[in-house]
């Protein structure tokens, strides 16, 4: 009997459900492939256009599911022009981070052969590194709570133990798990403003704690205005990266642009139980409608999910599937004539996750 896995969806905003769709129906191409698994798909209501019509932007039924599911597919949240009453976005994204204490933002950078990356690579340079974002706390732990009057706002940001250790465990055995597999060079880097702000000291210092049980690693620090120049400079040097929210909020769009642009960017946030599996770019208004929009970095999501599932679960035929659908999209990411236009080419959304289909088809 094959396992099976609910998945619940949140198409969300904008590109969301154009983006969404193809991607549903990819992860459908590769579980009729085997018998060792199933995914059920589970579309739950949220975000901005749902705030607009209802007054909720993550129903409390939506959550709940999303709370009972194996993992959690979402595609882009967010409009403009809708707003929270206090000025701020409306983002349930960050609420199920929150609400399921999804502490480890995963944000894989991987210029593939042949890209359309903005810096000049030389020789066997390759960029493939993995920053990791604490995603629950740091200069986001205040969202919507801040103190503004009419002279003075203020933000609180917030480090503790207890989210830091798990974070840190969570990175170390990340890099432990690239070194065995040959991907890695088997270093950690962490990530801060230690010479500034002593919350960032603390934070060093509960990195360093974490290091001495990893003895096969090396970790390194350093302070996050040198990061940004080195990832620009020499982002080759790097393995996994672990810093705060705010610095990797900011860093992760700054991989993003070394690998042609937010199209390409996937991301997951993980927890001890849950897992949140998502594109980095936002829902594109602008676009919206037009069957215009890149789904490569909502592909390379659902990828990042089936290896979770498949890691958690001791299916290798889930792993070998992510493994198939991300070369199937880095194969089509680096031919002009299948690209969509951010990057290019001419292709609508649907042709475009043709193409992967196809190339998926020469992989199987």
């Amino acid at each position: 009997m094959p396992v099976n896995f609910t998945i619940a969806v949140f198409e969300g905003d904008g590109i969301g459900p154009e983006i969404m769709a193809p991607t549903l129906h990819l992860l459908e191409t590769l579980q009729q492939q085997t018998t060792d698994y199933s995914l059920s798909f589970d579309t739950c209501p949220a975000g901005a256009d749902w705030y607009a019509h209802t007054g909720e932007s993550l129903p409390e039924s939506s959550m709940h599911r999303a709370r009972d599911a194996d993992a959690i597919l979402l595609a882009a949240m967010g409009l403009p022009d809708v707003r929270y009453p206090d000025g701020t976005e409306i983002s349930p994204q960050i609420e199920l981070r929150r609400q399921l204490n999804l502490f480890a933002g995963v944000r894989p950078v991987r210029v593939a052969p042949g890209p359309r990356t903005p810096l000049k690579l030389e020789g066997n340079q390759a960029i493939d590194f993995v920053l990791i974002r604490e995603s629950t706390e740091g200069l986001f732990y205040s969202q919507g709570r801040g103190e503004v009057t009419a002279d003075c706002a203020e933000e609180t940001l917030r480090i503790t133990r207890q989210t830091s250790a798990k974070l840190f465990r969570f990175a170390f055995e990340l890099a432990e798990q690239r070194h065995r597999s040959g991907q890695g060079s088997g270093t950690i880097t962490c990530v801060d403003k230690a010479n500034v702000f002593r919350a960032f000291a603390f934070f060093r210092k509960l990195f360093d704690e974490e290091a001495q049980h990893h003895k096969s690693i090396t970790g390194n620090h350093a302070y996050v205005d040198a990061t940004a120049l080195w990832m620009v400079q020499k982002p080759w040097i790097f393995d996994v990266l672990v810093t705060e929210n705010m610095f990797g909020d900011i860093l992760s769009d700054l991989g993003a642009g070394l690998m042609g642009g937010l199209g390409l960017a996937p991301s997951a946030d993980i927890g001890e139980h849950h897992a949140v599996f998502q594109p980095c770019h936002g829902s594109a208004p602008d676009i919206a409608g037009l069957g215009i929009a890149n789904p490569f970095a909502m592909i390379l999501s659902a990828a990042m999910m089936l290896d979770w599932l498949g890691s958690h679960n001791h299916l290798p035929v889930m792993v070998r599937h992510s493994q198939q659908l991300r070369d199937a999209v880095y194969q089509v990411a680096v031919n002009d004539a299948q690209t969509p236009r951010d990057l290019g080419g001419s292709n609508s959304t649907i042709a475009t996750a043709g193409y992967v289909e196809q190339a998926l088809a020469e992989f199987a």
